[in-house]
């Protein structure tokens, strides 16, 4: 009998193609047709990531789309799923995060003289979740055929090679231009890793399949690789959007939560069961205006805090913050924001004075503070009442350590974790928290909105039976026969 290949890999004409939500789904279908399967992908640049098990007994962070991936495939998530991650802290510059550490010097590093560093540490994490899985589903980065970084890309070209995947091509066909953005792209890969490319996707289709004709046939004569897949436009999905803040929030009446999207945002992917649940209408605010009628205001994470203060002041959302008679929200970064002050004497991340809506001080820290841990809400009171007592889960990333400010009135506590340490304050209607992914417990979305939302599986699942409903029959298969 032929050996079965071990890998399957989703490479994407452009950023945003749809490769982590089609790499999830094969995720769940691989792991329905009872197979032991991981994701991978070697290197992820995101602000969005996730605390998971690391090395020799420590905690560490991975990207939160391998995250979510791990879980479709029935997984623990752990470090060597997602071995380098990038965290973006200005447009040149990223937090280099390796095996869930991060690294400093070699984020001080440039880019080309680091990458060289980096590939043997994905490609062991790689080798190693290879021989001890049936299948390892991998997710490309932006796209394979870039040629002025074709000598360094380990993420796409190096990973495909060292895998021998049989890889899928995937396009946004609602950008338009997709025929050519997948010729083009399949022209510029290098011939051997060009070799390993099984079909192609056409994602986010609207309208008559029937007018693709002939493009698909033409495209096949050109190229010699088929068109296995036209999937339909599917907003309703239930992931999160891997890369930045996407407007096509939920509209309609009902209570309107605006998020704050400032430019250094972090982990938006803890509100996509906001925009799931009857009766919430969530966007994002860049302005005064767009809070105007907002009756929740959410601070969210950031991975500069002190920056993205600045910027919030520059639009005078502070203005609009102060005067809001709604609730107000702060999760972690934003949770620094509405105290009185940052305080920052190692470089991390910036003086800056708070808000000022809850009295707190906030210091920095070199050490970053990574935990997965049991959360109590303690007697929180006014309208965040229905928390008082619940007890849920989180995970929090920060480099920021809090106290209650020693010349003002003390704030109530109203979260603890599992240590008993306050990582949460309330003073009326603003509260601050340091958890990150309440919005995902069940408990939490029952308490505040009297609904407790879809289930990870149930979207898990329903991801596996739309590519098996779409691909053509029997091609899931044959990716690894």
């Amino acid at each position: 009998m032929k050996p079965r290949r071990k890998a399957v890999m989703v490479l994407g004409t452009t950023s945003g193609a749809g490769k982590s939500w089609l790499a999830t789904a094969l995720c769940r279908w691989y792991a329905r047709q009872g197979l032991k399967v991981a994701p991978f992908k070697a290197q992820n640049m995101s602000n969005n990531a996730r605390v998971v098990p690391g090395l020799d007994g420590r905690l560490g962070e991975i990207g939160s789309a391998q995250y979510f991936q791990a879980l479709a495939a029935r997984r623990v998530p752990e470090v060597r799923m997602n071995p380098v991650l990038l965290k973006p802290e200005a447009d040149t510059q990223s937090q280099v995060v390796i095996m869930g550490e991060v690294d400093a010097a070699l984020s001080r590093m440039p880019w080309r003289e680091r990458s060289g560093l980096l590939r043997p540490r994905a490609r062991a994490a790689l080798h190693e979740l290879i021989s001890e899985n049936d299948v390892v589903v991998i997710e490309g980065a932006g796209s394979p055929a870039e040629i002025n970084l074709a000598g360094s890309d380990y993420v796409n070209l190096g990973t495909a090679r060292d895998s021998r995947a049989a890889c899928l091509l995937v396009t946004d066909i609602d950008r338009g231009g997709a025929f050519a953005h997948l010729y083009g792209t399949h022209q510029l890969m290098p011939e051997d890793v060009r070799a390993q490319v099984r079909g192609f996707v056409l994602n986010r289709f609207r309208g008559d399949a029937g007018l693709l004709t002939p493009g698909p046939e033409v495209l096949e004569r050109l190229t010699g690789v088929p068109t296995i897949a036209t999937l339909p436009m599917w907003r309703g999905h239930g992931l999160p959007e891997e890369d930045g803040v996407f407007d096509d929030a939920t509209t309609g009446g009902g209570l309107h939560i605006a998020v704050i999207a400032y430019p250094r945002l972090s982990n938006l992917d803890e509100f996509q069961p906001l925009r799931q649940l009857p009766g919430v209408r969530l966007s994002w605010a860049r302005s005064a205006a767009d809070l105007a009628a907002a009756d929740w205001i959410i601070l969210p994470g950031s991975k500069a805090t002190a920056a993205d203060l600045a910027w919030l002041r520059a639009q005078k959302l502070d203005l609009a913050i102060n005067a809001h008679r709604g609730r107000i929200l702060g999760i972690c970064g934003g949770l620094q924001m509405l105290g009185e002050a940052l305080i920052d004497t190692h470089g991390v991340d910036g003086n800056a004075p708070g808000l000022g809506l809850l009295p707190l001080v906030t210091v920095f820290e070199t050490e970053k503070l990574l935990s997965r841990t049991a959360l109590q809400f303690g007697a929180t009171d006014g309208p965040w009442a229905t928390l008082s007592n619940v007890q849920t889960e989180g995970y929090e990333i920060r480099h920021g350590r809090t106290q209650p400010h020693p010349g003002l009135p003390a704030p109530q506590v109203a979260l603890r974790n599992a240590d008993g340490e306050a990582i949460g304050w309330q003073t009326g209607r603003v509260l601050g928290v340091y958890a990150h992914g309440l919005f995902e417990q069940p408990a939490v979305l029952q308490a505040l909105f009297g609904q407790s939302g879809r289930s990870l599986e149930a979207v898990f699942d329903g991801l596996a039976d739309y590519v098996d409903l779409h691909f053509q029959p029997g091609w899931l298969a044959s990716l690894i026969d």
